[in-house]
Parts: structure tokens; sequence; C-alpha cells
């Protein structure tokens, strides 16, 4: 009888259970009333009576062992279960499920559009930071101190520091640019702006920009309508309609609005062109000269353009999306719809 508890005790160390069903199968097998251990208990006749006491101590110690294995694997069976027991094993014979690549955010897409246009045309890029100073930002610029851009209804301050600002324009950019290099200056500058503005359809507290800036000899407004016209033609196609609106910004003079022709086709188009057909996308003009000589550039041997877009107008445009609100709010299903700028 000492070698069947022995093998029994061996058995119960290594059984496991990954299953109710072998759970079960361990229960019936030892535990039950007609286990294996129940007819040990049964042969305690046959031994010689001077050899049951320890035989039962044997016997009892083999019982306490199952039933406490018995335990364990409940308890390794539930955690089992909590974990990867209760997820379906996989269909080996289903085929594969194709790798998906998601889609390039829209914005990124015209802005690398953009970029590659105009690099075409000579110009480089060029970037700066988005938290600025006031001299950066406006006063390099011919921003006068009372001008309304300054005010907390247009400007995101910084609460600790009020000459920090979250950059408005990236001109901020065109400023740094002109402090540090000499002319000739071509270059381009794409980057992310903050105004405290009423979210809707056609604006956002947060947007992109584009903006570029030539300065050289004999650099002309002509020079500026061209490249635009230019820059639309290979954005929009062969057929597109800009036009320059007389305006006025701080720092170039004479200013103009630029528009591209969006149409009057359905109510939405109406409503987004507030009923003429033309969207603007951002303004331009030949720079200030103030400004040319606050950055160190003789204003009477050169002079120069700059101009400034809105890459959210541009993309509204491209797709024609009827609201700007869409490119920042992550919808799965807008985004998915896109598909490399062509």
């Amino acid at each position: 009888m000492n070698e069947k508890i022995e093998a029994l005790l061996e058995e119960i160390n290594q059984y496991q259970a990954a299953s109710d069903e072998a759970l079960e199968e361990y229960r019936m097998r030892f535990i039950s009333r007609k286990s294996v251990v129940g007819d040990l208990f049964g042969e305690m006749k046959d031994v010689a009576p001077e050899q049951r006491k320890a035989m039962g101590v044997k016997l009892n110690e083999l019982k306490n062992t199952a039933q406490e294995k018995f335990k364990q694997l409940i308890a390794q069976l539930e955690q089992y279960k909590a974990t990867k027991g209760t997820q379906a094993v996989p269909d080996l014979t289903l085929p594969p499920i194709p790798d998906t690549l998601g889609a390039m955010h829209p914005l990124t897409q015209v802005r690398n559009r953009i970029v590659s246009i105009f690099e075409r045309m000579g110009f480089n890029v060029a970037e700066g930071p988005e938290i600025e100073d006031d001299w950066h930002n406006f006063t390099a610029l011919n921003f006068p101190l009372n001008h309304p851009a300054r005010e907390m209804q247009d400007t995101f301050f910084i609460e600790k520091d009020p000459d920090i600002v979250l950059r408005t324009h990236t001109s901020s950019v065109q400023v740094r640019l002109m402090e540090t290099q000499k002319p000739p200056i071509r270059a381009i500058m794409p980057g992310r702006v903050y105004r405290n503005e009423a979210i809707s359809a056609r604006a956002h507290c947060v947007f992109h920009q584009v903006e570029g800036l030539y300065i050289d000899r004999n650099v002309s407004f002509a020079d500026l309508k061209q490249t635009l016209l230019h820059f639309a033609r290979e954005l929009y196609g062969k057929e597109t309609k800009i036009r320059l609106r007389p305006s006025f910004f701080p720092f170039t003079e004479p200013s103009a609005e630029l528009d591209i022709y969006w149409g009057t086709e359905t109510e939405a188009d109406r409503r987004v062109t507030k009923g003429t057909g033309w969207l603007e996308i951002g303004g331009c003009g030949m720079v200030d000269p103030f400004v040319l000589e606050s950055c160190g550039i003789d204003s009477q041997e050169f002079t120069g353009f700059a101009f400034g877009m809105g890459i959210e107008r541009m993309a509204m445009i491209k797709y024609q999306i009827k609201d700007l609100r869409l490119f920042t709010e992550n919808d799965i299903r807008f985004l998915k719809q896109f598909t490399p700028f062509n």
C-alpha cells in the first residue's frame, strides 16, 4: 500500500487543470467518495493490525494533500480564465487580415504640397518659435502701441510676462530671418499660429499659416502677383482664378487681400464665401521700408514682398470642405477619406 500512496502523491502534485473538465476529472479521481483515495481506505481491513495506525496517518495525509491541491487548481483556473482562458482561440484556417496604413492628415498633405511648389520656385523653408516676444511679433513689424491686435481680444498673452505672446502669425520668423541674413532672401515660413477668435466654420483660435518673403534689388508688386498666380495654378489647376483686393497691413505697403474663386453653385458655397464666390486665403504686399530698416536692411537699396496664407483655407478649397472645424475634431471617419495629395 505504501507504493500506491507514494504513486498517488506524485500524481496529485504534478496534476494541472486548464479547463473545467480537467478540474472535474481531478475531483472524481481523488476527492469523490468513489475516488482512488477512498478505495485505499477500503483496503485498510487487509493491513496487519500493527501497521494500521501508521498507514492511517499516511492515508489522511494523502487525503488532505488531495483536497489542498483541489483548492489550488480552482484558484489557478479562475486566474487563467481572467487572463487567457476566456479569449476565443483564433481560427488559423481564416485568411490573414491585411495591414492598413493610416492616412496623412489633410493639413499635412496641403502643407507639404505648398512647400514643394515654393521650393521649385527657389524658396527655402524657415522656422521659428511659437512663443514670441513683443518685438518680433509686433514692434518690428510696424504695429503701433495702440493697434487692436495687441489687445486681449486678438492675442494670447503669457500671464506672467505681458511682453511674451503666442505668435499671431509666422511673420515673426520673417523678422528673425532678416535680422540674421543679408539679402537676397527668399523663404517661406509654415507653422502653427494662435489668435483669440471665436471658433466657427470659417475661423479657429489655432490654425496654420505659410508666409513668404522675398527681398532683393528691384523686387516689384508685379513679381508678387505672378508668384501668387503661379502658386495658385500649381496647387489648384491651370484654370484657377485669383484676385488681389486693396487692403492694409502695418508691415506691407501697398497691401492686398488674396482671394481664390470658390463658386456659388450650392447653398453651402454661398455660406462659406458670404455669397461672393470668392474665399480669402491670405494677405500680401510690399515690405514696408520701416520693417526693412528695423531689421538692419537698407530700404534705399533693397525692396521686397511678403505674403501669408491660411493652410486650412487652402485645404478647404482643395477638398471642398465646408467647415474648418473638421480639421481639429480628429474624427477618424473624416480623416481616413484623404489620399495623398496630387
